[in-house]
């Protein structure tokens, strides 16, 4: 997928952190730094989403469960309008668990997804393993 030209890219970051975009989840989906941890890399995941970048979302998906594609460029009618993690726990050194809840829009309906994300960190690089949806 093409990268995001700067007039398409969002001044506040989509991840919910209330700071500029730039200044946050582009340094990651730009692959110029990994994320530290679990909740990071599950907030520039989100952030994916809402831009579209399906190569990122790919990237950062275990092997063990990545699908070959996700189809987000047939997904025109979601839009992606907020993020609320309600937890972060680090189990050990490479692994860690987090809950949160999205919010999107489909044709104008909205919906949430709840979700207790798994996550494992090898080679000092975390990835999204699976998660379970509430």
């Amino acid at each position: 997928m093409a990268k995001l030209n700067k007039q398409n890219l969002p001044d506040l970051c989509p991840c919910g952190s209330a700071r500029k975009y730039i200044e946050c989840c582009s340094r990651y989906l730009d692959n110029t730094e990994s994320a530290p941890n679990a909740e990071v890399l599950m907030r520039s995941r989100y952030t994916a989403f809402t831009l579209q970048r399906e190569d990122y979302l790919l990237a950062t998906w275990h092997k063990s469960t990545q699908p070959q594609a996700l189809g987000l460029a047939e997904e025109v009618d979601t839009k992606w309008i907020g993020l609320v993690v309600k937890r972060h726990e680090q189990q050990d050194a490479d692994h860690a668990i987090v809950e949160f809840v999205a919010k999107y829009k489909v044709k104008g309906r909205a919906h949430k997804l709840h979700e207790v994300s798994r996550f494992v960190n090898e080679e000092e690089k975390w990835f999204y393993v699976d998660g379970d949806l509430s």
